[in-house]
């Protein structure tokens, strides 16, 4: 059994998606800082808010810096899955890697029963086309 995140505070990425007729979940926590050992690493904090866009993660007790890049490489991913080719019901720990799949960024894993390749792409918004009324869902 996979442990359940207890709050969006100890996570670095979660997602919920339906793929086809499968269906995915995917968080990833964050880890104890490399130096020290102490602190859980987060974006930095500036003025009393987390700066969501900065290029590296800092641990707030030794602020100990490391590029954002080379922090994700180490992450691990819990995924709870419904696979859409085999229906098989499954979860797994996976290293959280992205890759660039037709241009999008997609973390993808393997079904453990019938291996088939499972996607989780990143959000995309659809461009609007003249006169299209988009209605927020």
């Amino acid at each position: 059994m996979l442990k359940q995140p207890q709050s969006m505070e100890e996570l670095v990425y979660f997602t919920q998606r339906t793929i086809d007729n499968g269906y995915a979940k995917v968080w990833v926590f964050k880890q104890k800082c490399p130096k020290c050992k102490k602190a859980i690493m987060g974006k930095p904090v500036e003025k009393g808010a987390v700066k969501i866009r900065a290029k590296e993660y800092v641990c707030p007790s030794c602020k100990y810096t490391v590029d954002k890049e080379e922090y994700e490489d180490t992450l691990t991913a819990s995924v709870e899955y419904i696979c859409p080719k085999c229906m098989v019901k499954g979860e797994m720990e996976t290293p959280f890697k992205r890759k660039n799949v037709q241009g999008v960024l997609t973390f993808r894993f393997a079904c453990e029963k019938c291996k088939a390749m499972i996607d989780v792409t990143k959000k995309m918004k659809q461009p609007k086309k003249k006169g299209q009324v988009v209605l927020d869902e």
